[in-house]
């Protein structure tokens, strides 16, 4: 399940096989022998002979071409199992930054350049004077074959992303925020058991978001972080709070016999993400004082860099660094206990402010509520100027939308002509939602966006969601479900594929 071999109809150029690993969680153990547990870290090297015309790339601090087509590599920093990736294909670089480049197949590479051409560095900076330095030498990044099934994985040294952060505007530059922080949080303190993966998508998400106030500003990372505070709603809302994976410290049960033990991919959910940040965020204003906590977030980087951790060893150094806290008991504030933080499922006790968001918000909202109207106010909607808007702002108003959809009769096509800016986008947080309205709406005079949109990608968060809309809604839209599976499948990762056939109530493959 590690190696993915794709046909060249799976790729971008449609000329070339292509080939990657994904070792997160527990699958690098298909691809070589190891301990395949976060909790051992170790160096590598490696040697990888390819084909004429083909170009390997690892996740490594040093690498070479050799006669023969043999690239050798070195990761000279002791990584966790998982974080050793490969992948080898048709593909160039060009550089974005002093210590960046971008890697895609030859049809990507001018769009990768565009997109990211300084971003990166800006980036890099703020979290380095976050968080401390940045040890990792190069960060380059590999645009995936569309059929890539995640948004990214942050390898060190290079990010594998998906394509569809080409949006061809920089208007999803910022994603590449998460996989940057990564370099801090996961690569370098990483947790020490899957059971505990908010150590590193919890402490990373925070990062990210200071980060995006750093660039962006506190209202902007404010909407986005209701974006997300919204996700951890809806998985919570659909699995029930009280489900077990709703903990942030998951117990990953060995299974029914020695041979069947859980796949830690198979907990994998909104939790550890968002209610992971709101508990970082909760030390944060334990601490009061935003710079003597980002002080104590460099102080946690150094104090476990290279090692893996646990929750205990994580938080005893947060009251080890603020002893007047310790003193305090914060631990065990009754209905904040740590220890309900971590074994209690269900919403977070602490939910941090988002209203420095509420002034990007409340124009979303309005405006939404003007497109749900019976009678549409035309002047009122006119009035409203949305070319300045940025991508999340944009989102929080097409979500406000879908929520509130079915409109009336006639009112998406009106929205849809209004709005180009939306309707033809190429930004594929916008493009998703676009087509979960088509959907909820059977706007069936737009059922090509679904369906070029599901031609271009196979994103694992944009793909399943968009088979759930067609197959809960009208004969006409399972109709498009079927026929848009059965001419895209063999381009999808193998899990994804399996994923749709279960929506669609096809069997699984064998």
């Amino acid at each position: 399940p590690q190696v993915c071999w794709l046909a060249p109809e799976q790729t971008a150029g449609k000329q070339k096989p292509y080939m990657y690993t994904q070792g997160q969680a527990v699958l690098n153990r298909s691809f070589f022998p190891g301990f395949d547990t976060p909790s051992v870290k170790c160096t590598y090297s490696a040697t990888v002979k390819v084909p004429e015309g083909f170009t390997a790339v690892m996740s490594a601090t040093s690498w070479e071409k050799q006669e023969d087509n043999t690239f050798v590599f070195k990761m000279s920093h002791p990584i966790p199992s998982y974080l050793i990736a490969l992948a080898v294909g048709d593909i160039v670089s060009a550089d974005v930054g002093p210590r960046s480049r971008v890697w895609a197949e030859p049809c990507l590479i001018e769009a990768a350049k565009k997109e990211y051409d300084g971003v990166i560095e800006e980036f890099l900076a703020v979290g380095e004077k976050l968080f401390g330095p940045y040890v990792w030498g190069r960060y380059d990044i590999l645009f995936m074959p569309p059929s890539f099934p995640f948004g990214g994985m942050e390898n060190p040294c290079l990010t594998f992303v998906t394509p569809c952060l080409l949006a061809g505007d920089r208007s999803l530059a910022d994603v590449i925020i998460h996989e940057i922080s990564h370099s801090w949080f996961g690569n370098l303190v990483t947790n020490a058991t899957w059971g505990e993966f908010w150590l590193n998508e919890g402490f990373t998400m925070y990062a990210q978001r200071r980060i995006s106030t750093e660039v962006y500003g506190l209202a902007y990372t404010c909407l986005e972080a209701a974006t997300g505070r919204a996700l951890l709603r809806q998985h919570m809302d659909n699995t029930g709070e009280d489900h077990p994976l709703n903990k942030l410290r998951v117990v990953i049960e060995p299974g029914f016999s020695l041979f069947l033990g859980v796949n830690p991919d198979d907990t994998y959910n909104e939790t550890p993400y968002e209610k992971g940040y709101c508990f970082v965020s909760y030390l944060a204003h334990l601490v009061g004082d935003q710079s003597k906590f980002d002080a104590f977030l460099q102080a946690y980087v150094n104090r476990f860099k290279f090692q893996s951790i646990t929750s205990d060893d994580a938080l005893g150094f947060f009251l080890e660094y603020f002893p007047e806290l310790k003193e305090k008991g914060v631990d065990s504030i009754p209905g904040f206990e740590f220890d309900r933080w971590l074994n209690t499922p269900g919403w977070p006790p602490y939910l941090p402010d988002l209203s420095p968001g509420e002034q990007l918000m409340k124009p979303a909202d309005e405006l939404a509520e003007l497109w749900a109207a019976d009678c549409l106010d035309m002047e009122a909607i006119e009035a409203v100027d949305i070319a300045a808007w940025r991508t999340y702002q944009l989102v929080y108003f097409l979500d406000r939308v879908l929520q509130k959809s079915p409109l009336p009769e006639g009112n998406v096509e009106r929205l849809s002509t209004m709005y180009p800016k939306i309707s033809k986008a190429q930004n594929a947080e916008l493009r998703l939602r676009w087509c979960q309205i088509i959907l909820k709406n059977n706007l069936e005079a737009e059922y090509s966006k679904v369906k070029d949109f599901l031609h271009s990608q196979g994103k694992q968060k944009y793909t399943l969601p968009l088979y759930r809309a067609m197959w809960g809604g009208s004969e006409s839209a399972r109709a498009l479900a079927l026929e848009t599976f059965s001419a895209t499948a063999s381009q999808l990762h193998v899990n994804v594929q399996n994923y749709v056939r279960k929506i669609l109530g096809l069997e699984e493959a064998e």
